[in-house]
């Protein structure tokens, strides 16, 4: 009797000893999986197919797929992390040549690419605020939910963190978890093999649990009950639910929470690259004529274009010179970032048009307790907020309520996917523009510097600030944005750089029109500015950080101040910046000038802007301009004397995360044994990319 023969008789004899009424029992089984299974794509296919762009969900609903614009995603390293605002970090991603990196579709993030033979569990997303992830998050579900993308998986079970910070007080197993959030699924047995499944845990930013990998807490069973973080532990390093797939989002900041060995690919959500700007407005903008428009004026600013790069920016850009240029209307058309951001609040508090007193006196009296909140967690570093934080601010949630109602672009109230109020600004960015409006309202109506204030008010504080108030000594506002930009300089992670922007721009004239319903009328001074001006440039001469003077000039560019890099845009169209003794402050607006300039950062020769052969000249000339030399991509330093302070320097470009350069040029300099170890040890760093050397 052959093989095929003897398994059949087994099967047949094992079939016979089964109840009869077995097949009808298990196709039964089947069908109520089936029915299971659809019930659940079908309510994920109703969350996630309307897109609410920048508005709470009393707005009007947009189909995401009528609207959605393909996202630009690499492959990335988790790397250190950066200690430059977002924002900068969008500059510095949009000098980056698209060549330099691995383009990955969202819904591949779970393959390996060609080559690639590991297996893939957990992906961390990083992006900055704003730039897409969550709506990449929607994307993947719905293209799941409609049988498009991954049909692989069975059940995806979306838990932004947002929404599991309301849980973080109670114990209970991962198997009540799952049926709290998603009671389809009571009946079913997710620790089996039956079901692919994956965890999507958007916003690691915005958590409020203590994620302890350190600890000796091991759950392996669903149904062992235990707080919500000590849960989320297991599952993401794999004791509970090994086979299941892990998809992780957060900005940069806080992507080191979960620790590099839990994590099995990094990718990076880039936002909108060139062409997926022009079509997000194109798509946005229905009169096609306005939209390029629109586009033009955006290119005509170098700093709202590279804006353009974070979708809501797009959006914010789109509802306010949408209605600035299809119609005839006075006023400045939005050159800088925080004359947008202003027109923008103007446009949706409808200030100016304001006709009645007491509403007139109720919109001020919102606007001062919704910049407060701001202010107050911009300072802790939360973009989400809960009841508590409200009552902090004298806020009750009855009020927040109105206030997202009248304010749905600005100041939303979420009622999540599944439970609590969770409260939040439509983005980081607006927050950071009304922040910086309370503190100057506080300064130029209540004579008050919110710098001198203690965040938790005692009694006597707030006696000590009722006498400051009703003082007849005048709180300068130079010296409040004196000490504005003290405080940014001293941030560790540049998170007051873009509210030091906007603090700065609000002073001048123009912001001032805009905002008289808001402030009380003064008369403008124009000296006032100036010794701002002068302080700031006072520091650019004097801070070491390259990275925090790029920020600086960024500000002088708020205060209408562009004479330092006009001057050294002179020197470099002349071609003799090499013959001029240039300071400290101008050396600094070259670095500034060359980063921020249209000009991808091909090729940097540093014969260029050296007049000699003065080696301790070139080398202070070479640390200044190191900022460059690493977004470039070939560096050119033939007989410029490199000394083992200037190897140092190409060490640290040759190690930076990421790396751009590809071909260094080092003929006609003498180094010692020492400077090539240095160099050689660069070489080898995981970093490093460079493929030419001579």
């Amino acid at each position: 009797m052959n093989t095929t023969i003897k398994h059949f008789t087994l099967f047949c004899l094992c079939f016979r000893s089964l109840p009869r009424n077995w097949g009808q029992g298990y196709h039964q089984h089947l069908i109520s999986r089936h029915e299971v299974l659809n019930t659940f794509r079908s309510n994920l296919k109703k969350k996630f197919e309307c897109l609410y762009e920048g508005t709470a969900t009393q707005g009007n609903p947009t189909l995401l797929n009528k609207i959605y614009t393909e996202l630009y995603i690499t492959e990335s390293e988790s790397g250190e992390i950066s200690n430059e605002h977002e924002v900068r970090q969008i500059e510095t991603q949009s000098r980056r040549a698209a060549t330099e990196d691995t383009a990955i579709k969202c819904s591949d993030i779970f393959r390996a690419l060609p080559g690639q033979d590991k297996a893939i569990r957990t992906v961390l997303t990083k992006g900055v605020a704003g730039i897409g992830k969550t709506v990449s998050v929607q994307k993947f579900i719905l293209d799941w939910a409609e049988g498009k993308e991954i049909q692989d998986v069975q059940l995806i079970f979306p838990l932004p963190f947002r929404e599991i910070n309301l849980m973080k007080d109670k114990t209970l197993s991962l198997s009540d978890l799952l049926n709290f959030f998603f009671p389809e699924t009571k009946e079913m047995e997710i620790s089996s093999d039956e079901y692919k499944v994956l965890f999507i845990f958007d916003g690691l930013d915005e958590c409020r649990l203590s994620l302890d990998f350190k600890s000796k807490v091991k759950l392996c069973n669903i149904s062992e009950s235990a707080s919500v973080d000590v849960l989320l532990m297991n599952l993401i390093v794999g004791n509970l639910l090994p086979s299941a797939l892990i998809w992780i989002t957060s900005r940069p900041a806080a992507a080191d929470l979960v620790p590099s060995e839990c994590v099995h690919r990094v990718t990076e959500v880039r936002g909108f690259n060139e062409p997926q700007k022009e079509e997000y407005f194109r798509k946005r903008i229905s009169d096609q004529s306005l939209a390029d428009r629109i586009i033009s004026h955006l290119k005509s600013s170098r700093s709202l274009f590279i804006m353009c790069h974070i979708p809501v920016f797009c959006w914010i850009s789109a509802a306010v010179l949408e209605k600035m240029l299809s119609r005839a209307q006075s006023g400045e058309i939005p050159k800088t970032l925080t004359q947008m951001y202003t027109h923008f609040l103007t446009t949706q508090i409808n200030i100016k048009d304001t006709k009645y007193n007491e509403k007139k006196s109720k919109d001020k009296e919102m606007i001062f307790k919704l910049g407060k909140l701001a202010y107050e967690q911009l300072d802790r570093g939360n973009l989400i907020f809960y009841e508590e934080d409200l009552r902090e601010c004298g806020i009750d949630v009855t009020e927040a309520s109105v206030y997202s109602g009248l304010c749905t672009q600005i100041f939303r109230e979420e009622f999540g996917l599944y439970q609590g109020k969770v409260f939040c600004f439509v983005h980081l960015s607006v927050q950071e523009h009304i922040a910086a409006l309370y503190v100057h309202l506080s300064c130029t109506n209540h004579n008050r510097n919110v710098f001198h204030q203690i965040p938790k008010q005692s009694l006597w504080s707030k006696v000590k600030d009722w006498f400051q108030l009703n003082s007849p000594e005048h709180i300068s506002l130079s010296a409040l944005h004196q000490r504005a930009v003290n405080e940014a300089l001293q941030s560790k992670n540049g998170h007051l750089d873009l509210f030091l922007q906007f603090l700065l721009g609000l002073s001048v004239e123009s912001h001032q029109v805009l905002l008289q319903g808001l402030m009380k009328q003064k008369k403008s001074r124009s000296d006032r500015n100036q010794k701002t001006v002068k302080y700031i440039k006072k520091k650019i001469r004097t801070i070491d950080s390259p990275e925090k003077s790029i920020n600086l000039f960024h500000c002088l560019n708020e205060l209408g101040d562009r004479s330092l890099v006009e001057e050294i845009q002179q020197y470099l169209r002349s071609g003799r910046i090499s013959e001029a003794n240039l300071s400290s402050s101008q050396w600094s607006a070259v670095v500034f000038v060359l980063l921020t300039s249209k000009k991808k950062l091909d090729k940097f020769d540093l014969n260029k802007f050296v007049g000699g052969n003065n080696k301790a000249d070139n080398m202070k000339v070479l640390q200044k301009l190191l900022p460059v030399i690493k977004e470039s991509r070939s560096v050119q330093l033939r007989d410029c004397g490199i000394t083992g302070e200037g190897c140092a320097a190409l060490a640290s470009a040759l190690r930076s995360n990421p790396s751009h350069l590809r071909e260094l040029d080092l003929s006609g300099n003498e180094l010692r044994d020492l400077d090539i170890k240095l160099l050689c040890a660069a070489l080898q760093d995981s970093h490093c990319k460079l493929e030419k050397l001579w």
